[in-house]
């Protein structure tokens, strides 16, 4: 079975292998930057940072292009809390105090009273108020919908007192307060139809940055804003941003990426190649952080009768081969998945014992009892109608086409027909969301286990929800569980009742890997994996 790369590894030397094998030791774990701590931090200059995709939308809680549109929507707005990547703890950050209630119906935020937006406008309890309601009401055009779910409303208690009530127990709302969708936008842009914020210049923030330009499909500028002082304490800079701005160019192409780093073209990458790790290692930083959330793999439209008969699934999850997905499409550094959600998550617990194996006879011996036999070409048919599948996957990373034709002929040597659907964020959402898919490729980076709801439940976003009611109650119940050690025990049991069930196959996690220019610093990841606040970034 063909398991070819896109393009080859460039040659390196016996000198840069080394160094690649020391810049891997250091930067894989911690997720940030190594400080030349001799030489002092230069304030100035503009920094450019290679994207993959346009970001298509500057409204925080809106669908954008994922994680391109995170890491530039990071520094345009700020959330109420911030969480620490170092120990996933929940901190202050525009809340300079937070508490809840027990059984986790409501939180009372106390907020700083020195936080302006950049519209010239006051963070207060009203501009609290004003968020949730809005990301409440925009409904399924939020990414923020699953979150606020059963948000009921907020008590304006005083003017930098706000407290946060919902109908049933949140114990993952802190978690994902903290998140770029839930970063706060000024009272004045709430009041701007939803529709209307794409492009950006009606929303202002209280970020460390302010958009300046945006050119669709080439390029995004934000500029260093005055009179920034109320970063996260986990920062080492407490002012305004040591650079002047920031220019955010969109390159599609992996090669042209990486050749832009090496030439000095351009500072930053994001989302650095497989192929071409070791060639940015040789030649600049990597810094790199396992991603928490569900893992790559492949969903099913439940909602379609074929994906409900378990044989189906069953035949499939023993079709895939996400080993040699792994070494076909990605590199060894890569982690075969073994639960819904990948290690780095809360609330994560192995699902190894469980998985179904690789067993392509076993998927053939399913898809026979079901009734679909194969026809003089090898594909399988049933009352005339041959088994041809629509895969559909987000085109913002090239490997994703990379692992889907791998798959596609790991399900052909069973006899399992498949055609592909690929596009921009919103183009794919527009194909999930009125069940124009059979299987679907794609993950979701998210602190919290209750990401298993975001993704499997009929609350979530997106348009594959398991039909089991059981599973779909034990999703909502979840939430509800205040001790951390009880929650952990149910998000391990959903965990083994998607494999047990077969509803879902799990085939890697995901690394988010920046490639850093050696005289750039202070390029940070989030508790997510995403560019976190780019408040100490610096060109040296």
């Amino acid at each position: 079975m063909a398991t070819s790369k896109r393009g080859k590894l460039l040659a390196l030397t016996a000198a840069a292998l080394a160094l690649v094998t020391a810049l891997s030791a250091c930067g894989s774990a911690s997720g940030t930057h190594e400080k030349a701590e001799a030489a002092p931090v230069k304030d100035g200059g503009n920094l450019v940072f290679g994207v993959r995709s346009d970001p298509i939308n500057f409204n925080p809680s809106a669908f954008g292009n994922g994680n391109t549109t995170w890491n530039i929507t990071r520094q345009l707005y700020d959330s109420l809390v911030y969480q620490d990547p170092k120990t996933e703890k929940i901190e202050p950050w525009l809340a300079e105090e937070f508490s809840s209630n027990a059984d986790a119906t409501e939180f009372t935020f106390k907020l700083r009273d020195d936080v302006t937006f950049s519209d010239g406008t006051k963070l207060t309890a009203e501009t609290v108020k004003a968020n949730l309601d809005d990301v409440k009401k925009a409904g399924a055009s939020s990414v923020g919908a699953a979150y606020v779910k059963t948000y009921e409303s907020t008590q304006v208690v005083d003017e930098h007192t706000a407290v946060v009530k919902f109908s049933a127990p949140n114990a993952a709302f802190l978690s994902e307060a903290a998140t770029p969708t839930m970063g706060l936008i000024s009272d004045k842009s709430t009041q701007v139809p939803y529709e209307e914020r794409a492009n950006g210049k009606k929303v202002s923030g209280s970020g460390p940055f302010v958009l300046k330009s945006y050119t669709k499909d080439q390029s995004t500028v934000v500029t260093k804003r005055a009179g920034y002082k109320w970063a996260p304490k986990g920062f080492d800079n407490t002012g305004d941003a040591h650079l002047d701005s920031i220019e955010f160019k969109v390159i599609t192409e992996s090669a042209n990426l990486t050749g832009g780093l090496v030439s000095g073209q351009l500072d930053v990458i994001e989302s650095v190649s497989p192929n071409d790790y070791d060639t940015v290692a040789a030649s600049a930083n990597v810094v790199q952080r396992s991603n928490p959330g569900t893992v790559f793999g492949v969903y099913f439209n439940e909602k379609k009768p074929l994906f409900q008969d378990e044989l189906i699934r069953d035949a499939i999850s023993h079709a895939v081969n996400p080993a040699e997905v792994v070494k076909g499409a990605w590199n060894d550094r890569t982690k075969v998945a073994d639960s819904p959600i990948s290690h780095t998550t809360l609330g994560y617990k192995s699902q190894k014992d469980k998985l179904a194996d690789y067993d392509p006879k076993a998927a053939e011996a399913d898809l026979d009892k079901a009734g679909w036999t194969k026809g003089a070409d090898g594909i399988r048919e049933k009352d005339g109608q041959k088994l041809k599948l629509r895969i559909a996957y987000k085109n913002n990373s090239a490997v994703n086409s990379d692992s889907i034709a791998i798959i596609q002929e790991q399900l052909k040597a069973v006899g399992i027909d498949s055609e592909q659907f690929s596009g921009t964020i919103p183009e794919f959402i527009a194909v999930i969301g009125p069940g124009k898919f059979d299987l679907a490729w794609s993950n979701l980076s998210n602190v919290d286990g209750d990401v298993l709801r975001s993704q499997f439940s009929d609350e979530g976003t997106n348009n594959w929800p398991i039909q089991d009611q059981g599973i779909e109650q034990e999703l909502k119940d979840q939430l509800k569980i205040g001790d951390a050690s009880k929650r952990n025990t149910a998000l391990a049991k959903i965990q083994s009742d998607i494999i047990e069930g077969r509803h879902f196959v799990p085939v890697h996690e995901l690394t988010s890997a920046f490639g850093v220019s050696k005289n750039v610093t202070g390029i940070k990841q989030g508790a997510d994996a995403r560019l976190d606040l780019l408040i100490d970034a610096a060109k040296q």
